[in-house]
């Protein structure tokens, strides 16, 4: 899923960008700097602890941390249950991480 890249379209609202996670969870750090690190100041990122299963499924949390880009999960995969675990993400290489690299969301997020 791509969403339209910030400051493009003026006039819109910039996206949301929301990180859910579990308490202490490392790949949320590692996510919200990857986020920072994308070379645009305008984007704000809103970290939510997640507690109980509950939340995560009302939430659309599927593991800590998820990503939610106006309120929907670019890294979404069907079938996956709501969960207040670890999630581990694919790289480019297929290798696991706790967090999605600097170029997946730049595509995620269609800059």
């Amino acid at each position: 899923m791509r969403y339209a890249r910030h400051g493009t379209n003026p006039g819109k609202a910039a996206m949301t960008l929301e990180i859910l996670q579990v308490a202490g969870c490392p790949g949320a750090d590692l996510l919200e700097a990857r986020l920072a690190g994308l070379g645009r100041p305008a984007l704000r990122v809103v970290r939510r602890v997640v507690t109980s299963e509950a939340d995560a499924e009302r939430l659309g949390m599927t593991g800590s941390p998820t990503l939610l880009v106006d309120g929907a999960d670019p890294f979404a995969r069907p079938g996956q249950p709501p969960s207040v675990s670890c999630r581990l993400y694919l790289d480019e290489h297929g290798r696991q991480c706790p967090a999605p690299s600097s170029g997946q969301l730049r595509t995620a997020l269609g800059l």
